[in-house]
């Protein structure tokens, strides 16, 4: 079995699974369209070889995987879904590092389905370009509280088509910044990153960022999805968690210790589809739906 946690994946990836195959499981923390859209790709050699790849085995994909494995559970295929990463983090003062910063600027998407640098979502189950930070959606969370997401393409935009097979899937998350200032420089930016030069200029300045320390914002980090089916049924849900890294460092924990156990399945798989909603409960989570 090997986890890899080394980012950027989409530089990563790719040499340690055929280092693996066939001898060794592997996981990794991937959460980016174009590390995970890579992994897949093996699907057949890590199936032909009886062993299982797993990719995505943190807190943005599986949280929101989870919570759209759990609504559709017995239910026929919907035909849109939205998901939500509400992440909680506490967060210790150092540099933002070469390794994140290359996942934050290098791992953008560069897929099919539009600018390497512009948004994604699926329209008619194929990936199609979408507005960065777009889709703005004010969501109460279960506690009260508020807190505004936009469209991000990241890892569980995939991960949610795929367990659902819907063919309209929007991701969006509450990290991205949602102010009318952000929204006029995001087009000019993603131009700017095209450029290989310009890209590795800001990927070493933002890897030398100094960040302080910074407590916990809230108590619970949050999946959320929100699916409907063709004849206007709605269904919205909620996984809760801790704090969003230390449910991380559970994911590929249990995923590694199911594998070993013999339950898994070879191929390559996201962890709710691999492993169904009961994994996001055994690493601490609590849906409300």
């Amino acid at each position: 079995m090997v986890i890899n946690t080394v980012g950027p994946f989409t530089a990563t990836a790719a040499p340690i699974i055929r280092a693996c195959l066939p001898g060794s499981h592997y996981v990794d923390l991937a959460n980016d369209v174009a590390a995970v859209s890579q992994v897949l790709t093996v699907d057949d050699a890590a199936a032909t070889a009886g062993r299982t790849v797993v990719t995505g085995a943190g807190f943005g994909v599986t949280a929101s995987e989870s919570v759209v494995a759990k609504l559709c559970e017995g239910r026929p295929t919907p035909v849109e879904v939205r998901v939500d990463m509400v992440p909680s983090l506490a967060m210790e003062a150092g540099r933002v590092g070469a390794a994140l910063a290359g996942t934050m600027l290098g791992g953008l998407p560069g897929v099919e389905g539009g600018r390497r640098y512009g948004g994604r979502r699926y329209r008619d189950g194929r990936l199609a370009p979408a507005r960065l930070a777009g889709d703005a959606k004010e969501l109460t969370l279960p506690d009260g509280s508020t807190v505004t997401t936009v469209g991000m393409p990241l890892g569980e935009l995939l991960a949610a088509q795929r367990v659902s097979g819907a063919p309209s899937v929007l991701s969006a998350s509450s990290e991205m910044p949602s102010s009318s200032m952000v929204q006029v420089l995001l087009p000019i930016a993603s131009a700017l990153l095209a450029i290989g030069p310009l890209r590795d200029f800001a990927i070493r300045r933002l890897a030398a960022v100094e960040f302080p320390a910074r407590p916990q914002p809230r108590e619970h980090s949050w999946g959320h999805a929100h699916v409907r089916w063709a004849d206007g049924e709605v269904r919205e849900g909620w996984l809760r968690v801790g704090e969003a890294q230390s449910f991380t460092g559970a994911v590929p924990a249990e995923v590694a210790r199911r594998l070993l156990a013999g339950e898994g399945k070879p191929g390559a798989h996201f962890p709710a589809a691999l492993f169904g909603p009961s994994l996001a409960e055994a690493c601490g989570g609590e849906y409300l739906v």
